[in-house]
């Protein structure tokens, strides 16, 4: 199976069209379709089904489309880094990030060596924690934020020096608004908005025994995503303080909870890692300027 070949089959998926994929590939339309007969022979299955004017993705097609786009990720992520090989003036670093104001100490150092190197470009994925792991283990990205416990086992880390409190995002006029914070018995029978994260880790931290008594009425992966539900009234968003705006001109606001909660970031990379040189100099520069790793 030849990269080419499957950038050839990414093109003609998202195109939806072997006539339109050819034309933006440069190459005639009975080429790429012989290319993709060939491709359909070798696995031994049916990638499309076509019609007469578009393809779709048979179910094993969409295997193979995520299967491709992981491959050429990381085929695209190694050719960068031996580019970059013997060299600091630019480069590519990929990072997974999770949701939090802490980002903004890594931005700091990322504006620092930006400054030195203007060549570096930077790559920011948001997701939770196991979106996160996956892709680092995928040698996808380079490096992780989050906000979570580290798996000594697998990752080396520095702590960041930021702190995330949890609370409860809701609209202003509430009842439960009227409260300075949240506490647990609270929110017992109320609709609640969660990260899909904050489901597996955090809430039976939080909520013990009475998380199995909850009303969980929608899980997100995106805050934003989630305040736009708890705008048509669909629940109460648990996130941290800050990622919300909820000043004067917006309908929503935020309400920490009792007993506070609070979870701390880290910037993890997997162990034995060998990193570009661009990559290295943002590390070196966290090393320098942020909490030692432990």
């Amino acid at each position: 199976m030849e990269i080419r070949i499957l950038r050839y089959f990414l093109e003609v998926a998202r195109e939806g069209s072997v006539t339109h994929a050819a034309q933006r590939l440069h190459i005639s339309q009975p080429t790429l379709s012989k290319q993709l007969k060939d491709l359909e022979t070798e696995l031994g299955k049916k990638l499309f089904v076509r019609s007469s004017f578009s393809v779709r993705l048979t179910d094993e097609g969409m295997l193979l489309r995520k299967r491709a786009e992981e491959i050429l990720g990381m085929v695209d992520k190694t050719r960068e880094e031996f580019r970059a090989l013997g060299e600091i003036t630019g480069g590519d670093i990929h990072i997974g990030c999770a949701e939090s104001e802490g980002i903004k100490h890594l931005a700091r150092r990322i504006k620092e060596i930006q400054k030195q190197y203007p060549g570096i470009r930077v790559h920011l994925y948001s997701g939770d924690t196991n979106d996160l792991a996956g892709r680092l283990e995928q040698g996808l990205l380079d490096f992780a934020v989050i906000a979570q416990e580290v798996d000594f086992s697998k990752y080396n880390y520095l702590e960041l020096p930021w702190v995330d409190t949890w609370g409860v995002v809701m609209r202003k006029g509430d009842p439960l608004s009227e409260k300075e914070k949240i506490g647990i018995r609270d929110l017992l029978g109320h609709p609640l908005i969660v990260s899909r994260q904050g489901l597996r880790s955090d809430i039976p931290r939080l909520f013990e025994e009475k998380a199995d008594q909850l009303n969980v009425a929608a899980t997100i992966n995106l805050t934003y995503n989630g305040t736009l539900l708890v705008r048509e009234g669909i629940g109460y968003l648990l996130t941290f303080d800050k990622l919300v705006n909820t000043s004067g001109q917006s309908e929503l606001c935020f309400r920490p909870l009792t007993p506070e909660l609070e979870t701390r970031l880290y910037f993890i990379w997997k162990k034995y890692q060998v990193f570009s040189p661009a990559a290295e100099v943002l590390l070196e520069a966290l090393k320098r300027r942020e909490a030692p790793p432990l």
